[in-house]
């Protein structure tokens, strides 16, 4: 196989590589999320109840999305281990196996989920709302292949330093939501069902863009053919076990969310679970930097942990980790300074305008967020990159379980905080944990090169 300019260029300098596959992934993650403030915006025109049954789906929808991205993350780490220790033969065959299983598990997990959709919602406190929710959620859930496949696809361009490949359908399925939903929710007068109707068909179409360049144009480094597979159980296994503990990571955050909201409901009630929702709609566009460098950290740590180069190993860590703490003070900043008019975007109609106050007020503080989460995704990261997928996973439920909710829980019924204890619970659990994951990566990567060198 030829080895492309593309993949000359993310086996390079490890900033340089970094840098070519972060931006790109940044800007199309940032449209994503703002797809999802734009799914909010609108939905908020229906009224407080509705907005919040949006807020009740969103963590089962993150389910979804975090499981193709941890298959995702799964399939990029061993690719590019694969690509740094030159072996493109199997590369290629890893690709394969990819499709395979992403078709599969597509298929397969989201049936499980609409089975226990009404109770899921119920036991996460959305009774009030109910109905909106399941006409959101189970047209979420039957379309979710749409979500599941490009997130795992996308994960083979970036592998292969093709990043307009993997970035372009994302963009494209934001834009297109972001004028479709306006049409379906109020034109066709099919409310909070037209909301997540223009998410799937949105997604659709983006999917089919990425079938076409994978497997009819064949526009890839890799080869799509019968010829190219050969079945190997241990690219399944390999797969898994950096995929289903990053998907479990996302189930982890995603249970804490449905916790958080619980911990809302029960002191603060239905107004600040919809004032939550809208405002984590913005933090999580707040994250996308940092997520973004975090994705590219993924394949070039693999690509120097295939080539056994430790020196580079380490450049990922500090370089990723800086790159995102800059981005992310400024989002930080701009949040805090700019809350108030921010909050409006949520509250411009008569049935929703008791939110901006509220909204004002847990910005300013879910704004601090923001400056743990650089140094918990790089670790993260090159922990996924190095194929110890469940090291990442151990680093995430310490901070989630142990940290954010007991915090959150210690703050609510010990100091009588409110919401406020849900919010700052979150802040300090993100700090502790996110700092104690980066050392933790640091350690390792010193021991890995410490351990080269004996062998040496």
């Amino acid at each position: 196989m030829n080895v492309t300019s593309n993949l000359k260029s993310i086996t390079g300098d490890p900033k340089k590589a970094i840098n070519k596959l972060a931006f790109p992934m940044i800007l199309s993650m940032l449209l994503m999320s703002l797809n999802n403030v734009v799914d909010s915006i609108w939905v908020s025109g229906l009224g407080a109840g509705p907005l919040a049954a949006v807020g009740f789906v969103s963590p089962i929808f993150m389910i979804l999305v975090g499981f193709g991205n941890g298959i995702g993350a799964g399939a990029n780490s061993l690719i590019s281990r694969f690509i740094g220790a030159k072996n493109y033969k199997e590369a290629n065959n890893t690709v394969i196996h990819t499709i395979i299983l992403s078709i599969i598990l597509s298929i397969a997990f989201p049936v499980v989920l609409l089975i226990f959709l009404e109770q899921i919602l119920q036991a996460m406190g959305a009774g009030e709302v109910i109905g909106y929710a399941m006409e959101y959620g189970v047209i979420i859930l039957i379309g979710s292949f749409s979500m599941l496949c490009p997130a795992i696809f996308g994960s083979i361009f970036r592998a292969e330093g093709a990043v307009k490949k993997a970035t372009y359908p994302l963009a494209l399925t934001a834009i297109l939501n972001i004028i479709l939903d306006p049409i379906f929710i109020y034109t066709f007068n099919l409310g909070v069902a037209g909301a997540a109707i223009a998410t799937v068909l949105s997604s659709t179409i983006a999917l089919l863009l990425l079938i076409y360049w994978l497997v009819i144009k064949k526009d890839t480094f890799f080869s799509v053919t019968r010829e190219n597979y050969k079945q190997k159980f241990i690219i399944y296994r390999e797969i898994l076990s950096v995929g289903v503990p990053a998907s479990i990571e996302q189930l982890i955050l995603s249970i804490v969310s449905i916790v958080n909201n619980y911990l809302i409901t029960i002191t603060a009630g239905t107004l600040a679970v919809a004032a939550f929702t809208a405002t984590w709609r913005l933090i999580s566009i707040g994250i996308m930097p940092a997520a973004g460098v975090g994705t590219a950290a993924i394949t070039v740590a693999g690509i120097a942990y295939g080539a056994r180069n430790y020196n580079n190993l380490k450049t990922v860590i500090k370089y990723s980790s800086m790159l995102a703490l800059a981005m992310s003070i400024i989002v930080c900043v701009i949040f805090y300074v700019f809350a108030e008019p921010i909050s409006f975007i949520f509250s411009y109609s008569s049935t929703s305008s008791n939110l901006s106050p509220l909204i004002t007020d847990t910005l300013r503080i879910l704004c601090i967020f923001l400056l743990a989460i650089p140094f918990g995704t790089a670790a993260s990261s090159v922990f996924q990159g190095l194929g110890k997928g469940t090291f990442s996973l151990i680093l995430t439920a310490i901070r989630e379980f142990l940290l954010v909710i007991v915090f959150a829980v210690a703050f609510i019924f010990l100091f009588n905080m409110g919401e406020h204890g849900v919010y700052w619970g979150i802040n300090l659990g993100a700090i502790i944990g996110s700092l104690a994951g980066f050392i933790c990566i640091i350690l390792y990567v010193n021991k890995l090169k410490k351990n080269s060198v004996k062998h040496d």
